[in-house]
């Protein structure tokens, strides 16, 4: 068989996985712009570490432009408008966008949210049980992944949403309404979980609905067209990545209040180097095995994030915050990167 026509039995993907294997990108071999915009939000995770110290411009050799944003429906916002090509995002502004007809792909599974987002109430009320939250008023980012949970946690309490007032505050504006008395309670992440944990307490966290059938985490999606036109970056951007999760793994101790990685996750995301280790320790950050495999993205349609991101959808359209969702959800996920970070 001759060369030329060895080449051809190539589809475009293959060629994509050959590229990114070698590290040699298709953008590289064509001249294109080595640019990109990421939207992180304030959210502690061992990978923000690598933003401030510019892990990811060295590793991918990308001139990059990070935007920072207070949830992650506003980082999908401006993902859906070109702005950014890589946000962060919770499983249900990535549910939304996926049911919406967002071009995007999940590559990246930033955390099992677990115990990093929580129902806070004033400590010192009369709320002592989820029945008192009746007749309250309760912050959250709408369409975020703390809204899903709040919305599913007042179902599984019987709580109609009629009984509640549930005003839609990012995590800044929860912080100064909770200090201003306009809310007696709020669903929300660190910083701002932490603050308000000074003079709130815990009803219930995520980590909890999660094992009543409700998984959330936070990701990394990707504009699809961008990706493929980017192999390199992509492989690049996710081993960088899983090298400053394993680092965390092996050693969480290290990652104390005095380490230049906590401080520069402070820097970025706010909060204080004190409480920092404490919030990191409430996710989980899965592996790159455990990424490439039906845990999380491998697997189609049965892959783990697939089928989280079905549930969700069809949780949100109950509550009429979607309109219409997919048949599933297989193909807003892609394993590729991983698979070809793990070399496999």
């Amino acid at each position: 068989m001759s060369v030329k026509l060895a080449f051809k039995k190539f589809t475009f993907s293959a060629v994509i996985a050959i590229f990114a294997i070698l590290g040699v990108g298709i953008e590289k071999s064509f001249g294109a712009d080595k640019k990109v915009s990421i939207g992180y939000q304030k959210i502690a995770a061992p990978w923000i570490s690598g933003i401030a110290d510019g892990a990811f411009e060295k590793s991918t050799g990308y001139s990059i432009d990070w935007r920072v944003f207070e949830s992650g429906a506003s980082a999908m916002r401006a993902f859906e408008k070109g702005e950014v090509q890589i946000p962060l995002a919770g499983s249900s502004p990535i549910a939304i966008g996926a049911s919406t007809g967002a071009n995007l792909e999940l590559f990246w599974i930033v955390d099992d949210i677990n115990f990093g987002e929580a129902l806070v109430v004033k400590r010192g009320t009369t709320t002592v049980s989820p029945q008192d939250l009746r007749g309250m008023t309760i912050g959250v980012p709408f369409a975020s992944t703390s809204h899903f949970h709040l919305l599913f946690a007042l179902e599984q309490f019987g709580i109609p949403l009629n009984e509640v007032r549930i005003r839609d505050l990012d995590p800044t504006a929860i912080e100064l309404a909770w200090a201003r008395n306009e809310i007696d309670a709020a669903f929300v992440w660190n910083p701002t979980l932490g603050a308000l944990l000074k003079s709130g307490q815990v009803l219930i966290y995520s980590g909890t609905l999660t094992r009543w059938g409700k998984a959330t985490f936070d990701g990394l999606v990707a504009d699809r067209n961008w990706a493929k036109e980017n192999p390199s970056f992509m492989v690049n951007f996710v081993r960088s990545i899983a090298a400053i999760d394993a680092n965390y793994r092996r050693n969480p101790r290290s990652w104390s209040s005095s380490s230049s990685q906590v401080g520069n996750i402070v820097k970025l995301v706010g909060g204080n180097t004190l409480l920092t280790p404490r919030a990191l320790r409430l996710y989980k950050y899965p592996n790159l095995s455990e990424q490439a495999s039906r845990v999380w993205l491998g697997g189609g349609n049965k892959s783990g994030a697939a089928i989280a991101l079905q549930h969700t959808s069809k949780f949100l359209k109950e509550q009429n915050v979607l309109t219409q969702i997919l048949p599933n959800y297989g193909s807003a996920v892609n394993d590729l990167w991983a698979r070809l970070a793990t070399g496999k």
